[in-house]
């Protein structure tokens, strides 16, 4: 069997890291596979908050396997620097020091400068080889919601929007604009999310339901619906007996009435809520305050082959104060579909 490289090896890890998405926040999806001799002893990833980082669990799996006297003199592959302080659990390069492995591979730095090298430090004193920044630019793309939120207090806001061909939002009849495929990947979207934002105007039009029903892959048994959250002018004005308020997940349910500054919004929603990603599925005068305050940081289109639907556009009004940018990541046919991904 041919030896497989570090960066395939990383590679796995993340793989690994992915089956965390939506399910760690406040914390970050992390994956972890440890190896020797070009064999995995044991691997795995973070899953919630306040529960086994990655390395742990990998160390547990390779004990689960049979392969806990392998662990000495191993290699570790982990999409982050090793947590380094104890919290909830125990510090990770404690429990790498402790089962002897002898070589540490990551990618990401921890962006917090309190523990940023710290682990490098602690591991190259116990005589654990340390290298970091392999596939960097691969974790760091993606761990960037996660350290957007702990460098700026904010979560991650990702604005998806469903479109016609001249921009339209809304259809003159109450049909979806986007296909099936579409809608599919939209609630993918959603299974990734930590919670989505809509106003007050889409609650009483739509009456939107805005849970995870047919994403594209199964969700863990241990996802929650995301936060709905709900900005309105007037909160007497929203219908009670909308299923926000009424269905299963009712107390997921967050209203704010008058919001005057979303900077502050947003902070709390990271702060008291562990929200990293926030979605935005609001009507367009909403979405255009988000833009006009630069709160903006992903944007995902679905754009229908159609013209002249209804009457609602992506961003209405005159031009934005500042132009926006937009690199595109992804460029998806979905079905009728095309769908476009990228960051502002």
């Amino acid at each position: 069997m041919q030896e497989l490289t570090d960066e395939q090896w990383m590679q796995r890890a993340l793989e690994q890291a992915r089956h965390g998405l939506g399910l760690t926040s406040p914390n970050p999806p992390v994956g972890a596979v440890i190896v020797r001799n070009n064999q995995v002893l044991g691997e795995g990833f973070h899953e919630k908050a306040g529960e086994a980082h990655a390395e742990r669990r990998a160390i547990a799996d390779a004990y689960a396997r049979g392969n806990g006297h392998l662990l000495p003199g191993s290699t570790i592959y982990i999409t982050l620097e090793p947590c380094s302080s104890v919290g909830r659990t125990g510090a990770c390069t404690t429990a790498i020091i402790e089962e002897k492995i002898g070589r540490v591979v990551y990618g990401s730095t921890d962006p917090d400068m309190r523990h940023q090298g710290r682990a490098d430090a602690l591991l190259e004193a116990a005589g654990v080889s340390v290298c970091p920044g392999v596939l960097k630019d691969a974790c760091d793309r993606f761990l960037r919601s996660w350290f957007h939120a702990v460098m700026t207090g904010r979560p991650w806001v990702t604005a998806k929007v469903a479109t016609t061909l001249d921009g339209r939002m809304t259809r003159r009849q109450k049909f979806w604009l986007s296909g099936v495929d579409t809608l599919r990947y939209a609630h993918q979207l959603r299974l990734e999310s930590d919670a989505i934002l809509i106003g007050g105007n889409t609650l009483r039009t739509d009456d939107p339901a805005l849970t995870i029903r047919t994403p594209l892959q199964t969700p863990s048994p241990r996802k929650k619906q995301p936060w709905r959250i709900v900005l309105t002018s007037n909160l007497l004005s929203l219908p009670p007996q909308a299923r926000l308020f009424t269905d299963e997940y009712h107390k997921r349910t967050l209203v704010w009435e008058d919001v005057k500054d979303f900077r502050v919004l947003l902070n709390e929603l990271y702060t008291r809520y562990g929200i990293v990603n926030l979605m935005l599925e609001c009507g367009g005068r909403l979405l255009r305050r988000f833009l006009e305050d630069g709160l903006v940081n992903e944007w995902m289109q679905s754009i229908s082959p159609m013209i002249g639907a209804g009457p609602d556009y992506v961003v209405p009004g005159d031009f934005l104060p500042d132009e926006f940018i937009f690199q595109r990541e992804e460029l998806i046919e979905c079905g009728r579909d095309i769908i476009i991904r990228g960051i502002l």
